[in-house]
C-alpha cells in the first residue's frame, strides 16, 4: 500500500502521495518525446487510491542564481527547466492535461519560479492554457532586497486575486519560514535532503516545519543520484555538473563512495534498490515530509513509488545514521563552505 500523507497550511486537507514526481530531468537537458513524459507521469497517478492526489513539481525560470562568497548578484544564464526558454516544463504540462484532462484533479501542482513574481506568475499561468490551475506556488529563492514578510504578503496578495491557491517556499532556512508562516500560513517548504544533504539547518528546518504543522517536499533525496550506486568514477559526474559540488575534489569522492557502498550494502539486505533505500529513509525524517525525485520514465516513476513501501524500522534508522556519523560527506552542496543559499532573505 503506497503511504500517504496531508500537506500544511491552507492545503491542510490535500491528500497527497508520500513521494512526490519532480518533472524538472523532461525538459532540462533536451526534452523528453511527449509520450514518454506523459507515460511517467501517469504510472504514478494511476498507482494511488481514489482520493490522492500525486505532488508535481514542475518550475518557470529565465535566471539562474549564481552564487559568490560574497553572497552578491543573480545572473542571467541558462534556462534550469525548459531547454531554450523557461516555460518549456509548463508546456510540456499543458500538452499532458490537453490529452488527459481527467488528470488535472487527480494531480497537485506546485510550481517553482523565479524572483520576479509577476511577471513569472503571469507567465507560467499563460504557459498552462487554462488546462490547469496552479495549486502551490513558491519563490525558487528568497530576494534579499526584500524582508520574508514583504515576500509573503507579496504573494499572498496574489492568492487573494485568484492567481493560485497556496505558498510555498523553496530554499528557506528556518528561522525565515517561522517569520514568513507567520504572516500567511505556509502549505509547503521545499529543501534539499538526503543522505549526502543533512546538514544543522536542514535538521532546524524540518523541526520548524513539525512543530508549525507545514509539509516539506525533499528535492534530490538521492543526492544527485550519487546514493543510487551508479556513479563509480569522478568522470561519470560529467553527464550532470552540478553533481562535482559535493565531489570538488577526488579525494571527497572516493571518501564518499565509502558511505554510498554502505548503503547499496544495506538495501540489498532488505531487498530495495538502493534509490528506494535513500527515499525512504528521507521519508521517514518526518509524517509530513515527502521525499521529491525527478523522473522522466515510467519505470523510474514506479521504483520511485515504491519506496513507500520500504519498511523503515527504528534499526534501520539507527543504521543509516551510524553509517552517515562514521563516514561523514565531505564536500558542499553548492559553492562554498560558508555559503548556504537557505538563508538568502
Amino acid at each position: 500500500m503506497i503511504q500517504t500523507t496531508k500537506l500544511g497550511g491552507t492545503a491542510a486537507d490535500v491528500v497527497v502521495a508520500k513521494v512526490a514526481h519532480g518533472l524538472m530531468t523532461m525538459t532540462m537537458r533536451g526534452n523528453v518525446p511527449d509520450e514518454q513524459a506523459f507515460e511517467s507521469i501517469k504510472s504514478g497517478v494511476d498507482s494511488l487510491p481514489p482520493g490522492v492526489k500525486m505532488m508535481l513539481n514542475s518550475g518557470e525560470y529565465s535566471l539562474a542564481l549564481t552564487v559568490h562568497l560574497t553572497l552578491t548578484l543573480c545572473r542571467p544564464t541558462a534556462d534550469f527547466y525548459g531547454e531554450g526558454h523557461g516555460i518549456g516544463n509548463l508546456e510540456l504540462l499543458a500538452r499532458f492535461y490537453d490529452k488527459y484532462p481527467e488528470y488535472a484533479d487527480r494531480t497537485f501542482l506546485s510550481v517553482k519560479v523565479e524572483t520576479i513574481f509577476k511577471t513569472s506568475v503571469e507567465r507560467s499561468i499563460t504557459a498552462l492554457r487554462g488546462t490547469k490551475k496552479i495549486d502551490l506556488f513558491q519563490p525558487a529563492r528568497l530576494m534579499r532586497e526584500f524582508t520574508v514578510e514583504d515576500h509573503v504578503r507579496y504573494l499572498s496578495a496574489m492568492i487573494k486575486e485568484g492567481k493560485f491557491d497556496h505558498l510555498g517556499f523553496s530554499e528557506v532556512g528556518a528561522a525565515s519560514l517561522r517569520r514568513g508562516h507567520a504572516v500567511y500560513p505556509i502549505s509547503v517548504a521545499e529543501i534539499e535532503i538526503s543522505p549526502m544533504s543533512y546538514e544543522e539547518e536542514t535538521k532546524k528546518v524540518i523541526a520548524v516545519a513539525a512543530e508549525l504543522d507545514i509539509a516539506i517536499n525533499a528535492y534530490s533525496p538521492l543526492g544527485h543520484g550519487l546514493t543510487t550506486g551508479n556513479i563509480k568514477t569522478v568522470e561519470d559526474l560529467n553527464i550532470w555538473r552540478s553533481r562535482r559540488r559535493l565531489t570538488l575534489h577526488r579525494q571527497n569522492f572516493e571518501h564518499n563512495q565509502i558511505l554510498v557502498a554502505a548503503l547499496v550494502a544495506m538495501a540489498g539486505k532488505k531487498g530495495c534498490t538502493p534509490a528506494q533505500l535513500s527515499i525512504a529513509w528521507v521519508g521517514s525524517l518526518g509524517d509530513k515530509i515527502i521525499p521529491l525525485p525527478g523522473s522522466s520514465r515510467k519505470e523510474r516513476t514506479l521504483e520511485n513509488l515504491g519506496a513507500t513501501k520500504v519498511d523503515m524500522t527504528t534499526e534501520d534508522m539507527a543504521e543509516i545514521a551510524s553509517i552517515l556519523e562514521k563516514h561523514p560527506v565531505r564536500g558542499h552542496r553548492y559553492f562554498g563552505e560558508s555559503v548556504d543559499v537557505r538563508l538568502w532573505g
